[in-house]
């Protein structure tokens, strides 16, 4: 399907957007395929104004009503899931059907999202005075601002949206300026189900429910460091989070940090190997290694090392590099030109430091000159140097050797982040051992499956530098709501606390 037909399948103008200073590429080609206007300052804290009004009607909607909006927006998604997922490609260079799983994804949370709408507990609590009772419970929070990757262009953002919208917020989105078409879409998609939702029920969407930002690093500050938006979750590099936690904190907001992912694997002796091998490839090498889950680090015992390390070798040179778009890709390109500048210092710095370099280089793909496509890269290495400590968005897998299971769990933990990893073993001591407190330190810990691909009923997030935040499943949703405590007092007595006497006469 042409761009032009995609974007008017999704309710774009492809004309329309052409008028704009921010250039929109994709890495397919490398080719300009929109021009957006950009939100200024004054325009960005309008945006803001509306989210804000529209959040003081939308939480006096009940749950389970607010959760028809979601479900009305899940199908919408199913009736659009093959235009907005050739778009995730286009716009984000995912192969085909990464794209699709990617709105799969988005209709996954929102059928969560939708059966939470009539869960959101709180708790009774036994209280020590007689005739009292005491009770928790969860109210909306305020303005949600969303600030989202390249990597996810809108999984991210149904993450938190099908959340915030359930527990009665309202939501202003700040996309990559790298991906915002497929962002204007999901509001487009967002606008569909709305409408159905009005018509439907007769209750009306208030004006401002779901703002998208678009633009830079500027418009983004402008959301960070308004004190009308009760919470900022933002997914990115560790550099972002560090700015935008203390400017939220100063005001004292709310933030919810997604980002870096420096992921390991260990495979100890008795893995089975075809399967570890099936989790590497796509850990390592699915979306070009461009997740925050992708395999980074590879652990693999001495014993078994010289047995997977050239099945792995033989397996990465059959890995198809190509078009995204054309059905035998199995690795698309890097987003942009910094990415393959990334890379290769990173394979240069890997080699200064001893490493043995299988792969890396750039790869030449007909139509698409371009693109920065590249084969992916096995480093061998003695032992965790500096290069592996730091995470490169690329498709780079470190590989070293250990000797006994404490010291390949630390090893996987002598990082600055935190996010995902993952132990093959047939061993029932070791797997428990890695998933317990003195195992992995990761906010997800895995058995006998790779690191990346997380399911939308867990939640999703990390420790150390990957920022804390969690998200998707679980009680994430905790995180868009306010806590109340209350104490109900049904006796005509006011007995005081700890045994406290405060009486007069």
């Amino acid at each position: 399907m042409k761009l032009d037909k995609v974007l008017k399948s999704l309710g774009l103008d492809g004309k329309a957007l052409k008028k704009g200073d921010l250039i929109v590429r994709s890495p397919i080609t490398g080719g300009e395929v929109a021009r957006l206007v950009c939100d200024d300052a004054k325009g960005a804290a309008k945006k803001i104004g509306k989210a804000q009004a529209a959040f003081l009607a939308w939480r006096q909607v009940p749950a389970p009503k607010r959760g028809e909006l979601v479900r009305l927006l899940g199908e919408e998604l199913r009736a659009h899931k093959a235009a907005l997922g050739e778009l995730v490609s286009i716009e984000a260079g995912k192969i085909t059907t990464e794209g699709l799983g990617e709105v799969q994804e988005m209709i996954d949370i929102c059928d969560f999202a939708v059966g939470l709408s009539r869960q959101l507990y709180g708790l009774t609590i036994a209280s020590e005075r007689p005739g009292h009772r005491m009770a928790e419970t969860w109210h909306p929070l305020g303005v949600v601002g969303v600030i989202t990757a390249f990597n996810f262009p809108v999984a991210v953002w149904s993450w938190n949206t099908a959340l915030a919208l359930v527990a009665g917020n309202s939501v202003v989105w700040k996309p990559s300026e790298k991906t915002p078409l497929t962002a204007l879409a999901s509001a487009k998609i967002f606008g569909k189900a709305a409408a159905r939702f009005a018509k439907e029920t007769g209750t009306a969407i208030p004006d401002g429910l779901l703002e998208v930002l678009i633009g830079a690093r500027e418009v983004g500050e402008v959301m960070v460091d308004d004190p009308r938006v009760a919470l900022v979750s933002a997914t990115g590099s560790t550099r972002m989070g560090r700015e935008v936690a203390p400017r939220v904190a100063k005001r004292f907001g709310r933030s919810l940090l997604e980002l870096g992912g420096n992921n390991a694997m260990i495979v100890c002796p008795s893995a089975d190997l075809k399967l570890a091998e099936r989790a590497i490839l796509f850990s390592a090498v699915g979306t070009a290694g461009q997740r925050c889950t992708s395999l980074r680090r590879l652990i693999v015992h001495e014993e078994i090392y010289g047995k997977l390390l050239p099945r792995l070798k033989k397996l990465y040179g059959q890995v198809p590099v190509g078009n995204p778009l054309e059905g035998k890709a199995l690795i698309g390109p890097l987003i942009d030109a910094a990415a393959f500048e990334a890379m290769q210092n990173a394979l240069k710095q890997a080699k200064a430091e001893g490493g043995k370099v299988t792969g890396g280089e750039r790869v030449s793909v007909a139509g698409c000159s371009g693109g920065y496509y590249v084969k992916p890269a096995i480093v061998e290495l003695a032992k965790q140097s500096p290069v592996m400590t730091h995470e490169t968005f690329a498709p780079i897998l470190y590989v070293v050797k250990y000797k006994t299971l404490a010291e390949a769990i630390q090893l996987q933990n002598d990082v600055p982040q935190g996010l995902s990893s993952c132990i093959f073993t047939r061993d029932v001591r070791e797997a428990e051992l890695f998933t317990s407190a003195t195992g992995s330190d990761c906010g997800i810990a895995n058995v006998n499956i790779g690191p990346s691909g997380a399911e939308i009923g867990g939640a999703f997030g990390g420790e150390k530098e990957t920022g804390g935040g969690r998200e998707s499943g679980s009680d994430a949703w905790k995180a868009y709501m306010r806590r109340a405590t209350n104490t109900i007092n049904y006796s005509d007595q006011l007995p005081l606390a700890q045994g406290v006497k405060f009486d007069i006469g």
